[in-house]
């Protein structure tokens, strides 16, 4: 049996759908003895290094692992499930790590975006067991702030543009950086490796003398959905039926997809939390970062949608009106997991907040409230401009360059885009990390595939493969 060990938040239910797909059902648990019985366990991460750590004191897990990595059996940390390996993070200097490796997990410096989100190549330093046939310089999804630097441990670096550990490995304690459960058929084979662990054998890797230092432009499908069914307007306005979110969560993650976002588009305007039932049946669908939102106004909102196969948690309106709410969500989940989303008309005098589903002024300017919500613990801003909603005459990158610009984190751009031209404009001169869009791809009129692709043929760096 491999044990997932469930600490109230690092989503291990899209670990256990993982594992599921591959014909070896996880247990997803919080109980020490069955942690201790295990015959592999799985330490998944979402979240910040001292509550993690906190919550598996509270759960009596510490020990319960400490005695698990001393068996010699298989264990796998994921992300910062890595982290907690090493003796402790400059995210909380005042919560001692496992030990199990020397050395501290830093915060990348200054002068790049940072958490580093998306799809990253890494590239092999010696053998590893769990990374075996991913290629010569394999791509995984990566989303963090803070990082391992390389030690003896390391088998694969990623960089940013200076190495860090992307995996990590002694005898049977292993560690990846990047989420392969969030990674596509590539992550798949790093699972299904640690999964026939010992069996899997270890791999040459040849070097890569100049490896790509940043991760790729994202390309997004959004599902906005309304009563449980996907729908697309106009400026927010004039929806109309686009067909079932779990249906097009299928196909979208068969078609090059990157990520899927889900919106609850009405939520916040009737005054109720986001469809979980909708959220969890997308889930199900998705071997990619998924993020969900639409109501979120409370930690116990947020901790909702991630226990139902959500990877990151978008707010708006709350956060407009009770800022802090920022700040609680990063403190208990990582900035990583907490996006922004600014739905911004253009005034006078630059961009306008709205909130409400698009229906309220909030009278804050839209590039301000991005770094603002920065300060409070963001990780990520979706920005959408409301003039350019569902129109497909391109985004708007004034709006796009003028966030981008002001903040370091990254900037997910959406409202607007029509055809290829628009998306390499989008990235080239409102200088975004990802682009979001919905009636195109719902309408067939591109895949992601295709339009990344076409942007590959002009020079865009996109994940292809």
């Amino acid at each position: 049996m491999i044990a997932i060990v469930d600490y109230g938040a690092g989503n291990p239910a899209s670990v256990a759908r993982a594992l599921e797909a591959l014909g070896y059902p996880g247990r997803i648990t919080a109980d020490p003895a069955q942690v201790a019985a295990a015959e592999k366990v799985i330490l998944p991460g979402v979240g910040h290094f001292g509550a993690l750590m906190a919550a598996l004191d509270a759960r009596g897990l510490r020990a319960a692992l400490q005695a698990f990595f001393a068996s010699g059996r298989p264990f796998l940390g994921i992300c910062i499930g890595l982290q907690v390996l090493y003796e402790g993070s400059e995210e909380a200097p005042n919560s001692p790590g496992f030990g199990v490796w020397p050395g501290h997990v830093q915060r990348f410096p200054a002068g790049r975006k940072v958490p580093h989100t998306g799809w990253a190549e890494v590239t092999g330093l010696r053998p590893s067991r769990i990374l075996a046939g991913t290629g010569l310089v394999p791509s995984f999804y990566f989303t963090h702030a803070y990082f391992a630097p390389p030690s003896a441990e390391t088998t694969y670096l990623g960089h940013y543009p200076e190495p860090f550990t992307a995996a990590a490995e002694s005898g049977n304690i292993h560690g990846v950086q990047f989420h392969p459960e969030k990674s596509g058929a590539v992550g798949r084979l790093v699972l299904e490796n640690f999964i026939t662990l010992p069996r899997a054998a270890p791999v040459a890797i040849p070097a890569r003398s100049q490896p790509r230092t940043a991760p790729y432009r994202r390309i997004i499908p959004c599902l906005d959905v309304h009563g449980g069914r996907v729908v697309k307007g106009v400026r927010f306005a004039a929806l109309r039926d686009s067909g079932d979110p779990a249906e097009l969560a299928a196909a979208y993650d068969q078609a090059g997809a990157d990520e899927l976002a889900l919106l609850d588009v009405s939520a916040s305007r009737e005054g109720r939390n986001t469809l979980i039932g909708t959220v969890a049946a997308v889930a199900r669908q998705l071997r990619i970062p998924f993020l969900a939102g639409g109501g979120v106004a409370s930690l116990a909102d947020g901790e909702r949608l991630l226990a139902a196969g959500a990877d990151k948690v978008t707010v708006n309106t709350a956060a407009v009106n009770r800022p802090q709410l920022i700040s609680e969500l990063a403190a208990a989940f990582g900035s990583q997991a907490v996006v922004v989303a600014v739905d911004a008309r253009r005034g006078e005098a630059g961009w306008t907040v709205f909130t409400h589903g698009g229906h309220q002024s909030s009278g804050r300017d839209a590039v301000a409230w991005a770094r603002e919500a920065e300060s409070l613990g963001a990780g990520e801003i979706l920005l959408t401009s409301m003039d350019r909603d569902g129109t497909r005459s391109g985004f708007d990158n004034a709006l796009t360059a003028a966030v981008s610009g002001a903040v370091q984190i990254p900037v997910i751009a959406s409202g607007g885009g029509g055809e290829t031209a628009d998306f390499r404009a989008v990235f080239e001169q409102g200088r975004a990390d990802a682009a979001l869009a919905a009636s195109i791809f719902h309408t067939g009129a591109l895949s992601p595939q295709s339009l990344k692709q076409q942007l590959a043929a002009a020079g865009v760096a996109v994940r292809t493969a």
